[in-house]
């Protein structure tokens, strides 16, 4: 009896120290799973972030809207080099090109990595109808008479098409800028915003000497 109660009392303490033993690995796990909290795992989640695009439905409105925007600023400002009488106005387009090209290629290479819808060429017409007038896009209306126009009466409509244009593509990129999250896309609406408000001082300068 006492033998086996010994050999008991022996296995139950073995017991109890594995416990023990099990007891702090668990607690060494967690405790280094919080140090990789505040440590190394921030950097692993933000890599994590940055090969999933971490972004949220304003990021996704944003590009998906900008794009087809995009487009028609770089369909008008083709139509200066032929139709413009100013330099100024043909210089002014060729920046505008120069400047929504890129952008586009980024936005669409975005929605792409996120999954998402990248608007179809053909279907800015009748999206942006949807979208109202907030987005500052011309009716295919305004878009025939812009192309019928020329010279001097090409670079007044083109100029005031723009800055509504412009004002539209201003208050998108604020609205990313409240509501985004993607760092790019945020870091793209901060240029938009200071880009285009110059040129639409500078539009509204040229409109002042015709």
């Amino acid at each position: 009896m006492n033998k086996n109660l010994i050999r008991r009392t022996a296995l139950i303490a073995a017991a109890g120290a594995a416990s023990l033993v099990l007891a702090a690995c668990g607690s060494n796990d967690d405790a280094s799973a919080g140090h990789d909290g505040h440590g190394s795992s921030p950097s692993a989640s933000a890599s994590a972030a940055a090969s999933q695009g971490k972004h949220n439905a304003a990021d996704v409105a944003f590009a998906q809207g900008m794009i087809p925007h995009h487009r028609q600023a770089v369909e008008m400002a083709d139509l200066a080099p032929g139709r413009a009488e100013s330099a100024e106005v043909k210089k002014l387009a060729s920046d505008i090109k120069e400047a929504q090209d890129p952008e586009i290629e980024t936005l669409s290479g975005w929605l792409t990595s996120w999954g998402k819808v990248v608007p179809a060429e053909g279907a800015m017409d009748h999206s942006m109808h949807d979208m109202g007038s907030m987005g500052g896009m011309m009716t295919a209306e305004d878009m025939d008479s812009l192309k019928k126009a020329s010279g001097k009466a090409f670079d007044t409509a083109f100029m005031e098409m723009m800055i509504k244009h412009h004002e539209g593509a201003v208050e998108m990129a604020k609205t990313e800028k409240t509501d985004g999250f993607f760092p790019g896309a945020k870091k793209m609406a901060d240029a938009i915003i200071t880009s285009q408000t110059a040129e639409i001082s500078r539009m509204n300068g040229l409109l002042g000497k015709n």
